[in-house]
């Protein structure tokens, strides 16, 4: 039977056992050459990687986007709740109600303090707070509530938006620092390290969730409100703290326990007209 004769440059046509086993050897080596050159590759990447995310978290601006960019196609765009709402007085005592509260992101958000029949409450639309008490609207002004920006709003609207409004607070975007916070890394915008009475926000480095707000009071700048998100919880989409405490000059005077959350629910936009606000209410309004 014919077979074409083997070819004495390739290992198989070889008939010399040494010259096999010393190609096999540089075969080998080479593979290996290749995969630690495959290996040094994938690790310079991560470290370029990862100096590239620390060099371009320089400000909040860039802080800004970085949170934005994180959870834009992952964050939920409504959530309602109830909530515990805590006053702590000064003598000790202190009063609990429960509110309802619907977010329709970006911008939109509607309180009602107690029972809906009893007509008083909030509704914060696109920069602008009208206030009800007993049903009727007792004043309406410029407001841009910055818990409901950096906590929420930031992951679902456009960054320059958010740094618009930002630095239409008088937050300093050029200022950052590190910190830790709760026993994690958390960058402080618009603060140098040791200021606790100019304006600034936390966020915490890992997850790029918003954890304090530290700002004079508008009347009184001796007075200093720190806002602070605790416990945040994992949802279907996007995460919530559903602990939010409040401090004057150190002191605790009023806490938001939540619970009753539901992600997405269908908000009308009823809901968030002021002028029908005792002609909607949340549970009836906000459905999975």
């Amino acid at each position: 039977m014919w077979r074409e004769a083997p070819n004495p440059c390739s290992p198989l046509g070889s008939s010399n056992p040494q010259h096999i086993h010393e190609i096999r050897i540089e075969e080998e080596l080479r593979g290996e050459c290749e995969i630690n050159r495959e290996l040094c590759l994938f690790c310079s990447l991560l470290v370029r990687r990862g100096a590239a995310r620390s060099q371009e978290i320089r400000d909040g601006q860039a802080l800004s986007a970085a949170m934005h960019e994180r959870y834009k196609d992952s964050w939920y765009d409504s959530v309602v709740f109830k909530e515990k709402a805590i006053t702590l007085n000064p003598d000790g005592t202190s009063k609990t109600e429960i509110w309802d509260e619907a977010l329709q992101l970006p911008g939109k958000l509607r309180i009602n303090k107690g029972p809906s029949s009893e007509g008083n409450g909030f509704v914060f639309v696109d920069g602008t707070l009208t206030t009800f008490q007993k049903g009727k609207a007792s004043g309406t002004r410029t407001y841009v509530h910055m818990l409901l920006v950096l906590g929420f709003d930031v992951y679902r609207q456009d960054t320059k938006t958010t740094i618009d409004q930002v630095k239409g607070q008088g937050f300093d975007l050029t200022k950052i620092h590190a910190e830790k916070w709760e026993g994690q890394d958390a960058y402080v915008v618009g603060a140098l390290k040791g200021d606790l009475k100019s304006k600034q926000f936390w966020i915490e480095k890992n997850r790029l969730l918003f954890v304090r707000l530290i700002e004079p009071d508008e009347h009184d700048a001796a007075r200093i409100h720190d806002s602070r998100f605790r416990d945040y919880r994992k949802l279907s989409t996007g995460w919530i703290s559903p602990r939010v405490e409040f401090y004057t000059d150190g002191k605790n005077i009023f806490n938001e326990d939540y619970f009753d959350i539901k992600t997405n629910a269908k908000c009308e936009p009823a809901l968030f007209e002021p002028k029908k606000f005792n002609e909607t209410t949340i549970a009836n309004n906000a459905n999975q």
